[in-house]
């Protein structure tokens, strides 16, 4: 890939219309879309993971969805692989690449090329310093990472995100070398010239209540169903991520009522799009689309078109 590639990303919470929006531009501006969701990856998870219908993707290519297994699992390595990919062979069809999710970690690996050293995980390394969470903390393992990556300890001591202290010790242990430096080191060029958009509420509770409702939608479509059918069979570390199943555990076990591990799903999808928010946030070059402030989807539709035209009309090329 020697020369810029256009391309359009759309980004944001779960929730927002991220589907709508990226089909409806791709209709109009020749494009096929790319998923950047970690989870409708997988096959037979459709319901739980919001992945778009047959109806709903209009007649439009999408790539990397439902694609794999559940009982494989899948890293953001493997998926830039496979994005950069579908990204050149859309490019070569003389159409414009969508990407679209709410997995930032898989969006800004992709679109910022960033390069991923091989031998970098261990099930066994991870699983030892899980323990070690389970039996002595998130402070235990902040303080041994402090000792090796002072950079990524002043950085995920004011997150405390366990799972990201996890994988920097992992990285260490594995390659001698801090994730920091990876990062500093892992870093080329971008072949992509990307006009990011990102979609989102002014009224928080807006977007709770789109929440409640998608997960009531969902419930009405069958969730139960296949979490039951999901939860029977081989699950990949990477799939028993997937918000939407292990909530009702306690409901096919008799433990909780229905009504209660509905509740404690919606929270903890409530939780997840304010992850998502605060990960997409510290990106300044998204343009924010606050879908509260449009009468319409045509009107939201329009502004998006407009920011893409408008910017790619500014480089070097034009639609």
């Amino acid at each position: 890939m020697n020369k810029t590639i256009k391309v359009i990303s759309i980004v944001g919470p779960t929730a927002t219309g991220k589907t709508r929006l990226s089909v409806e531009i791709a209709k109009n501006l020749n494009g096929e879309i790319i998923s950047a969701d970690s989870m409708q990856i997988y096959k037979g998870m459709t319901i739980a993971t919001a992945a778009p219908t047959n109806d709903e993707k209009q007649g439009i290519k999408h790539h990397l969805m439902e694609f794999l297994s559940s009982d494989k699992s899948f890293s953001v390595a493997d998926y830039v692989v496979l994005a950069h990919k579908a990204i050149y062979d859309i490019y070569k069809a003389d159409k414009l690449p969508i990407v679209v999710g709410g997995t930032g970690l898989y969006v800004d690996s992709l679109l910022n090329n960033i390069k991923f050293t091989d031998n970098s995980y261990d099930i066994k390394v991870r699983e030892k310093y899980t323990n070690l969470l389970e039996q002595y903390g998130v402070s235990y393992l902040l303080d041994k990472l402090k000792e090796i990556d002072i950079v990524s300890y002043n950085k995920l001591s004011r997150e405390v995100n366990a799972k990201r202290i996890i994988r920097a010790l992992e990285f260490y242990e594995i390659t001698g070398k801090t994730i920091t430096e990876q990062n500093i080191n892992s870093k080329q060029d971008s072949p992509y010239n990307v006009i990011k958009i990102g979609l989102t509420c002014k009224d928080r509770e807006l977007l709770y209540n789109r929440i409640n409702e998608r997960i009531d939608i969902m419930l009405e479509n069958g969730l139960l169903k296949e979490a039951e059918r999901v939860l029977n069979s081989d699950l990949s570390e990477t799939a028993k991520k997937a918000i939407g199943y292990k909530e009702l555990i306690p409901y096919f076990s008799g433990e909780r009522s229905l009504e209660e591990c509905i509740e404690t799903l919606k929270m903890n999808t409530r939780r997840y799009a304010k992850r998502q928010l605060t990960w997409f946030r510290k990106d300044n070059d998204i343009k924010w689309l606050y879908i509260d402030e449009y009468e319409n989807f045509e009107d939201l539709f329009n502004k998006a078109l407009k920011i893409i035209k408008k910017d790619f009309e500014n480089g070097q090329t034009s639609f």
